[in-house]
């Protein structure tokens, strides 16, 4: 829990007067009279938020500086104050070294005392998440961006879910966004205060699995025992993100639906259950339903995972989030490097709309990055068309060719303008996704008087055939952008 705090002092009066001011301050506190006790109940189950620890713990095989360097070992995570009757500078310079956050002496001033705990606790927050932004560095983006109906129908599907505490599984291809929007799930929720742990199956050694998410007990005295937490204690109060689920073994596959369903699991070498206070979200690009089928997915891991589903569309089924995208990340690139910001030309972008993006807004992002970075440094000319179709060379997936002059002088006035308003037409529509409404906008017509032109131009039917269906909502369910076909 976020407010658990372990007082550990070999004197009952001061474990019980501490606690009392802890109590007071809407902390949970709980306590420990000697070294071995103390590191029991740190290792028995997720650790404490704070530790508060006497340095001598007279009678306690483990003095307080032993356990001090035990706690830092195994959980350099959890801040220690360390407290004593009979400090000297010596005594309080030593334990800084050692990793403890602040050493106070006898008798505590509660005053004093609520605002260091308040600071190391802050302190322990701040540093969680400057190491998950690291751990993050150079991943998908990390807000769900765009304002295209399949985006808003995921908005609203994870604020829908975010209260509940249910398990949600994400599909969609690679690169598309799925740990995004189970961290938008997270910061919804009334976990939003605690960790969002990542557990990538994929990036995990085979032999390993299991030691990563369940940790290991270790061997030797307390003291000494080199025990490792695994990824579910880590994510105790908050939330366990399985990204790749598919790629888990079998066998680690049956220990996660047992502790899923029982809310325990045992470490490695362990004999004692461990309790944690978790929910569950899990991801992954393959047909599970062909996996179960084959026999390399368990059907009880998967249903209990699929309470609450949720499907992320490709970036080439949701185009017209693209602008908005491709602008967010050339300003967050030029941020980040401390290039002056650029923007991309109306034709730059159409040529970007009309791409396919095979990795979908992972690959958006890099090569907005790269563009940046090799585009001429006069900031104040638009990217172009130009640079872009360098950039993506002849594989690029370019909107259809105009006609050229001279294949149009070849024309009859009727037919040339026949022509050009059929390829013209047709490429604002495929860069729009099929959305009459958006292409009419663009092209400053009414949306009814589109309708009729692509009629008289015998469109409907062809452009229907590649993107007549709007872009599918997260839920499966239609989405509110007009095809082409629209009547």
């Amino acid at each position: 829990m976020a407010r658990d705090i372990l007082i550990v002092d070999d004197e009952a009066y001061v474990r019980q007067s501490v606690a009392g001011i802890l109590e007071d301050g809407g902390y949970a506190p709980r306590g420990a009279a000697d070294g071995a006790a103390a590191l029991e109940a740190i290792d028995s189950g997720p650790p404490p938020a704070l530790v508060i620890l006497d340095v001598w713990l007279e009678g306690s095989e483990l003095d307080g500086m032993r356990v001090l360097e035990a706690v830092m070992r195994r959980h350099p995570e959890v801040p220690v104050i360390m407290i004593s009757g009979h400090g000297d500078i010596d005594t309080a310079v030593s334990a800084i070294k050692k990793g403890a956050y602040e050493f106070i002496e006898k008798p505590l001033d509660s005053d004093r005392l609520m605002l260091t705990v308040s600071r190391a606790l802050e302190a322990a927050e701040l540093k969680r998440e400057v190491a998950e932004l690291k751990l993050r560095g150079g991943g998908a983006a990390q807000e769900l961006i765009g304002d295209s109906p399949a985006v808003r129908q995921i908005r609203m599907a994870a604020e829908r879910a975010a209260p509940t505490d249910r398990r949600i599984f994400i599909t969609g291809p690679a690169g598309a966004g799925k740990e995004v929007v189970a961290r938008l799930v997270h910061s919804l929720s009334n976990r939003s205060s605690g960790p969002f742990v990542v557990a990538n199956a994929a990036m995990m050694r085979p032999d390993n699995v299991e030691l990563e998410l369940f940790g290991s007990e270790g061997e030797g005295p307390p003291a000494r025992r080199s025990r490792k937490i695994g990824t579910f204690e880590r994510a105790h109060g908050g939330t366990l993100f399985f990204d790749e689920i598919a790629d888990m073994p079998l066998e680690t596959q049956g220990k996660i639906a047992r502790a899923l369903q029982a809310n325990t699991f045992e470490r490695e070498g362990g004999t004692q259950p461990i309790e944690v206070d978790i929910r569950v979200m899990a991801a992954t690009t393959r047909d599970m339903e062909t996996e179960i089928k084959q026999g390399r997915f368990r059907g009880d891991l998967y249903y209990r995972l699929l309470v609450t589903p949720l499907e992320i569309p490709a970036l080439r089924e949701r185009r017209e989030d693209i602008p908005v995208l491709a602008g967010f990340f050339i300003r967050q690139a030029a941020d980040n490097a401390g290039l002056p910001p650029r923007e991309i030309g109306s034709d730059a972008m159409a040529m970007l709309q009309s791409f396919d993006w095979p990795g979908n807004v992972r690959q958006l992002r890099n090569f907005v990055e790269w563009l940046l970075i090799i585009a001429p440094s006069a900031s104040e000319r638009p990217i172009g068309a130009d640079m872009i179709q360098a950039a993506l060379g002849p594989a690029a997936g370019h909107p259809p060719a105009l006609p050229s002059s001279a294949d149009l002088m070849s024309l009859p006035l009727r037919d040339a303008r026949r022509e050009f308003e059929r390829n013209y037409l047709g490429a604002q529509v495929e860069r729009f996704g099929g959305n009459i409404s958006r292409t009419a906008q663009f092209v400053g017509m009414e949306r009814s008087a589109l309708h009729r032109k692509l009629r008289a131009l015998g469109m409907p039917e062809r452009v229907h055939g590649e993107h007549g269906r709007g872009n599918g909502s997260a839920e499966g369910g239609p989405a509110d952008g007009d095809a082409v076909s629209d009547p």
